[in-house]
């Protein structure tokens, strides 16, 4: 036994453990209502679609029903929808053309965002599905192409058990203030700026 490992410091962690406990077991037992979620993954950091496709996985795995709208990526094949495409019980629809850089033509991304929100506005009506994800819709909103008002007034007719999680950088600030979960992903470090291009099955 070393110096550390006395029946002291033992009872010390117990002691630490089951406070620890308590006070986790008293919230769990105050969160009693059921309810479809807002989620909004924002931030400059990578990994906020891949956090969504994981719980379209995750739901997947609880016999729900999925439904992904993607917004702007629509010009690169990822693994995600190779993989989830070939899966029962997922509608994916790819509503971009790529990013406004791409296009370069303003007025053709507005009509490609609007076309887009009026599919993902029949997934938000859809009571068959549990899960709606609307993959980088911030970037529509951001640069006008969608009208926010009438963004919100879709999400808050959705079916009341109906999750949604929406994905991009800067989300606007109308959107956080009815989302009920807010996770922002930092960009710390990035192999792209030392020269390294995008890999598949991490980046694509």
């Amino acid at each position: 036994m070393t110096s550390s490992d006395t029946p002291d410091r033992d009872q010390g962690h117990r002691d630490r453990m089951r406070r620890k406990k308590d006070v986790i077991d008293a919230a769990i037992a105050r969160a009693d209502r059921e309810q479809g979620l807002l989620l909004v993954l924002t931030g400059n950091g990578k990994g906020k679609s891949s956090s969504a496709f994981g719980m379209v996985a995750r739901a997947l795995g609880h016999g729900l029903q999925v439904g992904v709208a993607q917004f702007i990526k629509g010009c690169q094949d990822t693994g995600e929808e190779a993989f989830f495409r070939r899966q029962p019980g997922v509608t994916w629809k790819v509503l971009g053309e790529g990013f406004t850089w791409e296009t370069q033509d303003r007025a053709r991304d507005a009509a490609t965002a609007q076309a887009g929100w009026a599919q993902a506005r029949a997934m938000l009506r859809d009571p068959a599905l549990g899960l709606v994800v609307l993959d980088e819709v911030t970037y529509p909103l951001k640069y006008g192409w969608l009208e926010m008002a009438e963004v919100l007034a879709d999400l808050a007719a959705r079916p009341s058990g109906q999750h949604v999680v929406i994905t991009g950088r800067a989300a606007p600030e109308a959107l956080c203030a009815v989302a009920d979960t807010i996770t922002e992903m930092a960009d710390l470090k990035h192999a792209f700026r030392a020269g390294i291009k995008a890999q598949k099955g991490v980046d694509l």
